[in-house]
C-alpha cells in the first residue's frame, strides 16, 4: 500500500481529523479526539488493535511488528512496502477505527451516527 492511499483511506473516515502534533514527518489521525491512526514519512502506519489479533497478525506478515512509540500490546506498525495485501491493510485501518469509536461515550457514537466497519 501507498502512503497516499492510506493517508486518503484515514481521511475518508467518518469524522476523521488529521493533525500533525509530532511535526510534519506523522500524520495522526483522531476521532472525537481520539488516534486511530498514525502514518509516518517513513512509509509506515501504526493502528490500534485487538491484543489478541496483534500479536497473531505480527506472526503472519513480517511488515507487522509492535507498535514504534505506541503501546505494544494495543498497537501494530505496518510497513508500507507493498508485502500486505491493500484490502487487509484497509480491514486493519477499519478495526482500528472501530476500536476508537467503541470506546468513546455513547452519546458521542449516537451523534457519529457510528456502525461498525470492520468484521470485529
Amino acid at each position: 500500500m501507498q502512503r497516499d492511499r492510506i493517508m486518503k483511506a484515514c481521511n475518508d473516515m467518518p469524522a476523521a481529523v488529521e493533525e500533525y502534533p509530532f511535526g510534519e514527518g506523522a500524520a495522526v489521525f483522531k476521532v472525537y479526539g481520539k488516534m486511530f491512526a498514525l502514518v509516518s514519512t517513513g512509509g509506515t502506519v501504526n493502528l490500534k488493535c485487538d491484543p489478541e489479533l496483534a500479536v497473531s497478525l505480527r506472526g503472519q506478515f513480517p511488515a507487522v511488528t509492535p507498535g514504534y512509540h505506541m503501546n505494544k500490546r494495543h498497537w501494530n506498525t505496518i510497513a508500507l512496502d507493498d508485502s500486505v495485501p491493500d484490502d487487509l491493510v484497509e480491514e486493519w485501518l477499519a478495526h482500528s477505527y472501530d476500536l476508537v469509536v467503541a470506546g468513546l461515550p455513547r452519546a458521542t457514537r449516537e451523534r457519529l451516527g457510528w456502525r461498525r466497519l470492520s468484521g470485529g
